[in-house]
């Protein structure tokens, strides 16, 4: 049997284990693979030290990226995530290197390497995939608002202009801001066709024969070059300017033919705004036209209506001659017709109104006509009717027969004047006439008691000197009207003095409270 190495009082003792392996030898290759790996922004390198908590921040902080950045819209990426999130990529690339460089791992340093390389192109590609995805956000959006834009113009094309004015403008404004804001863009590129567009619409009233709304909204065309570059409208730029001319023009021929009053303010824009279009060169002649119109209609069944179409277009071409240009001349011929027309139509005006038994206003015609007229065989008959409307105020039986030119007759009549006022005197029938006696020399008003008195008798006093005049006049039915001047008269007196052959008349003004008339 053999010994024990230990005699019986020696101790056994068991040396203590080590702590762990040694630890791995530095290895620069690793740490920069797995820098790479995390760099990634999937956390592969972690997952190349099985280090599972730190792989699956990795993950969750590209998920957040993915999250915010998805889907691609024109404004990219925030800046504060996009700055977070490269902090963390070099966070975790530089804590995985610093792990890695000492601890082991199962694969190999250089192909790890390798692959780190390779996935770099992840976030290199996702880059520059996002940047074409954002790119095409941005050319989206704008064709977007391109859209909206055109939305906007069509809809305003179902109204009025005078509603839809805020919404073109508004669309013209997208326009303007894509072709100056945004060139090289799909939406820019078609701002052009989109501008046809936009003034085919405005302009669709004068497509359709409506020239006088097609007024404002051509105007409003011509000031679209002021804000829009004239690349993008090209022709468009003077495409409103003979459509206008032509409104203008149209309108303002209508409303003339219609006898309103807008077509001076028409053709003076016309005048003023194309002086050399052809529709500029018709104003004078339409003008003239008018007043021809205007003049066949005093020997028509309105002659009144057409003096004062005559005298309002007098008025109005004259003002409209005023700032004309080169149709000045032409204008002012024009008033001058249109003036001598409206005093020659006062004639047959008057007649018309003493036919109608407007003596008042037939009277006033008659009255402008001679006053108009220096010379001419109507004017001495005008005297004759204004005299005989101005009895027919009075005694409206005086009004059945037009007065004409006659004169004298078998028959005197005397008319004296008792009374302290000149007295006009109006008489109007076979014959018609008037003259003035001066008032009487120490005559006075006769009380109302008086003139009730049986026997009373007026140009009685024999010793007294009448102002007196002696008419001739024919046999018939005349009317006689005393007028007495001067403040306080009276009112005008009157008589139908019935004349028959064989018999003198005499006719006696006097005064009283108010104004009478005997025989």
């Amino acid at each position: 049997m053999p010994e024990a190495p230990y005699g019986p009082n020696q101790q056994f003792t068991v040396p203590p284990m080590p702590p762990g392996p040694p630890p791995a030898p530095p290895n620069p290759l690793r740490a920069a693979a797995v820098a790479l790996l995390n760099l990634s922004g999937l956390g592969l390198g972690y997952a190349l030290l099985r280090r599972w908590g730190p792989l699956v921040l990795c993950l969750v902080a590209t998920a957040v990226l993915l999250f915010v950045a998805l889907p691609a819209d024109a404004d990219g990426v925030p800046t504060g995530a996009l700055a977070g999130y490269g902090v963390v990529l070099l966070l975790a690339a530089a804590h995985g290197a610093h792990v890695g460089l000492r601890t082991p791992s199962a694969a190999r340093a250089p192909l790890a390497l390798l692959l780190g390389l390779v996935l770099l192109a992840v976030p290199v590609g996702g880059a520059l995939w996002y940047d074409g995805a954002r790119e095409e956000a941005g050319q989206q959006a704008l064709l977007d608002r391109l859209e909206k834009a055109d939305d906007l113009v069509a809809a305003a094309g179902r109204g009025t202009f005078a509603a839809s004015r805020s919404d073109y403008r508004s669309a013209l404004a997208v326009y303007r801001d894509l072709a100056v804001d945004h060139p090289g863009s799909r939406a820019a590129d078609r701002v052009p066709a989109r501008m046809r567009a936009y003034y085919s619409t405005i302009g669709a009233a004068y497509g359709r024969g409506e020239y006088c709304l097609a007024v404002e909204p051509l105007q409003f065309l011509r000031t679209v070059p002021r804000t829009m570059p004239a690349a993008q409208l090209g022709s468009l730029t003077r495409w409103p300017d003979d459509r206008l001319a032509t409104s203008l023009y149209e309108c303002g021929a209508a409303d003339l033919t219609d006898g309103g009053e807008a077509w001076t303010g028409r053709f003076r824009d016309l005048l003023g705004t194309f002086p050399g279009s052809p529709a500029a060169a018709k104003v004078v002649p339409a003008v003239d036209t008018a007043v021809r119109t205007a003049q066949q209609g005093v020997s028509g069944t309105a002659p009144c209506t057409a003096v004062d179409r005559l005298r309002a277009l007098g008025t109005r071409i004259t003002d409209l001659a005023s700032s004309a240009g080169d149709a000045s001349a032409g204008l002012t011929t024009a008033a001058a017709r249109a003036d001598r027309g409206g005093d020659a139509g006062a004639y047959e005006c008057g007649v018309d109104q003493f036919r109608d038994g407007d003596f008042a206003e037939a009277r006033k015609s008659m009255q402008s006509y001679v006053s108009d007229t220096r010379s001419g065989g109507k004017r001495e008959r005008a005297k004759k009717i204004a005299i005989g409307a101005e009895v027919a105020q009075t005694l409206p039986a005086a009004g059945k027969k037009l007065p004409t030119t006659a004169s004298g007759g078998s028959i005197s009549v005397t008319v004296k004047n008792d009374s302290p006022h000149d007295i006009t005197v109006l008489y109007t029938g076979p014959v018609t006439g008037s003259f003035t006696l001066r008032a009487c020399g120490g005559c006075t008003a006769y009380s109302l008691a008086a003139t009730i008195t049986a026997g009373f008798k007026p140009c009685s006093d024999s010793g007294r000197n009448y102002p007196a005049r002696t008419i001739q006049l024919p046999v018939g039915t005349t009317y006689f009207v005393h007028q007495p001047g001067g403040t306080g008269a009276g009112a005008p007196a009157s008589d139908t003095a019935r004349l028959r052959s064989g018999y003198v008349y005499t006719e006696c003004a006097y005064t009283t409270r108010t104004f009478g008339s005997g025989t």
